[in-house]
């Protein structure tokens, strides 16, 4: 049985893929529910692209 009050160590390969995904993740999810035009003026694309996806999950955008 493993003593809970000491804390483990968790080796640097496993935690590295966590260090490059959540930044990415966060870069995406402010992207697609909180950019209204500031940073997607770079086409319509890109801003259709951002405001269908604040659609399918349900963030009010107008």
């Amino acid at each position: 049985m493993s003593d809970l009050s000491t804390p483990s160590v968790v080796p640097l390969p496993r935690l590295r893929p966590w260090l490059l995904a959540v930044p990415v993740f966060l870069l995406i999810a402010y992207l697609v529910l909180m950019d209204n035009g500031a940073i997607s003026q770079t086409g319509t694309y890109l801003h259709e692209l951002m405001h269908d996806g604040r659609h399918l999950l349900g963030v009010p955008c107008h």
